[in-house]
């Protein structure tokens, strides 16, 4: 289910909905590089096992941060991409990165 579909207390319990799960905030920091496959993510973000990474995609998705992109062809090929919102989100990341380098990883 979306998070757009649940109810929220306040603005910030949406937010921290979207990037619940472990593993959903490494996946925006790599699709913000470039779109990425599906393959390529898996190699990407080491552990994360390959039904996690599906559930995961499919939630970012549903919640509109992330975009999925099928090619025609001989094989099957998926592509993901981060979309405005998600850019959005990630670039809200940045100053909790900086908080993180400086209170939590230097010490």
């Amino acid at each position: 289910m979306s998070v757009r579909a649940r109810p929220h207390f306040c603005s910030l319990n949406a937010a921290v909905d979207i990037l619940s799960g472990k593993w959903k905030i490494l996946l925006l920091w790599e699709l913000l590089e470039q779109p990425r496959r599906f393959g390529e993510l898996r190699r990407l973000v080491p552990g994360i096992r390959e039904k996690v990474l599906i559930q995961q995609l499919r939630e970012l998705e549903a919640d509109g941060v992330v975009a999925r992109k099928a090619f025609d062809g001989t094989q099957l090929r998926v592509e993901y991409s981060l979309t405005e919102a998600g850019v959005a989100l990630t670039r809200a990341l940045e100053p909790l990165t900086q908080w993180s380098l400086e209170h939590v990883v230097r010490r």
